[in-house]
């Protein structure tokens, strides 16, 4: 298979879109009063369907060593965005759940990504068409 020039041209622009979106999503997260991590951080735990997660599925969802995980926990409980639950079949457990104050932030962010994704869809739809 030979790769033509147009593949090229597709590709950059959905790696420009893809790095667009991604720094906009970065600077609504700080213009809420989170940082990045955080913003990702409460998604990961409010994202799963199957309920709180522990730590180790969230560092699994972020991509992220468990205890890189535990820091980016440890300062977003202090700011008040997330608690640590014991797990009701092993205590040894720690599940992870967003409090009212970080769903309100994560609510009012989520809000403006669904917003940004769909202003996007015909832009990266338009790509595959080419």
């Amino acid at each position: 298979m030979t790769t033509a020039d147009p593949d090229y041209e597709r590709l950059l622009e959905f790696r420009n879109a893809l790095r667009r979106f991604l720094r906009w999503s970065e600077q609504a997260a700080r213009h809420a009063g989170l940082t990045p991590a955080q913003h990702q951080l409460l998604l990961a735990i409010k994202g799963r369907p199957d309920g709180p997660p522990t730590i180790a599925e969230v560092a699994e969802d972020l991509m992220l060593r468990h205890h890189s995980v535990s820091e980016l926990i440890n300062r977003a409980a202090a700011a008040g965005l997330v608690d640590r639950l014991t797990d009701a079949d092993d205590r040894r457990l720690s599940r992870l759940r967003v409090t009212t104050k970080g769903e309100s932030l994560l609510h009012r962010l989520t809000e403006q990504h669904v917003a940004e994704i769909s202003r996007l869809a015909p832009v990266v739809e338009a790509l595959q068409h080419r």
